[in-house]
């Protein structure tokens, strides 16, 4: 979710009820602690120090990256900074993260997860949580159950899988039930991730993993409605009716009267369009809306013909 959800989206996802937790976009940790600065770019909710957005919801640090020493530094780093729970990225699949030795490319050797994730355990010392984000694999799935017990083993205190390969990128479908063999090889709890759009994927997501929880992504922005209509399910049984556009329309019109307020206006009209991209994702209505306004340029006429 790098470039995606920052401090502002974390609040407007958070407003209502639903989400439990959440990551920062993730950290990159290459050979030196970062200084503060980039914590706060992350994370601005440390500054205030709640670590949590508006409606206390927590905000975890996310951390990527493969040399223990600078994982170790900056987690410590985190800590000093006030920092509430640490989550380490082994799930990008991003082609640029892979190269350089992040994200996804440590599911290759099993025993460099378990390195990476004992760094900053031990770093860490038992004072806040360390969590961590696998997929199924690299290639393949053979070393799926090896990486999900890695983390383990090095102390993690909850795994989230993403239910695909790195090479499998976002293609569909979603093996759930590979996050259901994990589940039986380790004892933490354990988050399914991946293809949950909507609430029948949710049902399907947990009945073919186990899981109790899931972990939304690109689905948050898509409909940032599905927790709240998954939390109502969960407490009373019934569907909440489906999100409507005109309530697509406002949660994008707030995000970028708060984002003007401090970026440029090209910016902002990029990252309206970055948000009504993965909107665009299983909803045909959202995609005629941004086809029609994909062009625009001006932000207010942007926003303007958005909510006509």
């Amino acid at each position: 979710m790098e470039g995606v959800i920052d401090a502002v989206t974390r609040e407007l996802l958070t407003a209502g009820p639903g989400i439990d937790w959440t990551v920062t976009e993730f950290v990159r940790v290459v050979d030196t602690r970062l200084p503060p600065r980039a914590f706060y770019k992350h994370c601005p909710e440390l500054k205030d120090g709640t670590n949590a957005t508006p409606t206390g919801v927590p905000v975890h640090i996310q951390l990527l990256g493969s040399d223990t020493d600078a994982l170790a530094a900056n987690a410590r780093q985190a800590l000093k900074l006030g920092a509430t729970g640490i989550d380490l990225n082994f799930g990008c699949p991003a082609k640029l993260v892979n190269r350089h030795d992040g994200g996804a490319s440590l599911l290759r050797c099993p025993d460099r997860v378990y390195r990476a994730t004992r760094a900053v355990v031990d770093a860490i010392d038992g004072r806040i949580p360390v969590t961590a984000k696998i997929r199924l694999g690299f290639a393949d799935r053979q070393q799926a159950v090896a990486c999900a017990r890695a983390t383990e083993d090095a102390g993690a205190s909850r795994l989230t899988v993403h239910a695909r390969t790195r090479n499998e990128g976002y293609r569909p479908p979603a093996h759930w039930e590979w996050i259901g063999r994990i589940r039986h090889h380790v004892s933490l709890p354990v988050v399914a991730n991946g293809d949950i759009w909507t609430l029948d994927d949710y049902w399907k997501a947990r009945t073919l993993s186990g899981c109790d929880d899931v972990m939304l992504g690109r689905s948050a922005l898509a409909d940032p409605w599905l927790a709240a209509r998954i939390r109502h399910w969960q407490e009373t049984g019934q569907r909440l009716a489906a999100t409507t556009w005109p309530m697509r329309a406002g949660i994008i019109d707030d995000y970028a009267q708060r984002q003007r307020r401090k970026l440029p206006e090209r910016i902002v009209t990029s990252l309206v369009k970055q948000w009504l991209t993965q909107m665009r994702q299983n909803n045909a209505e959202a995609e005629v809306h941004f086809q029609r306004v994909k062009r625009i340029t001006a932000l207010d006429e942007l926003l303007e013909e958005l909510a006509a």
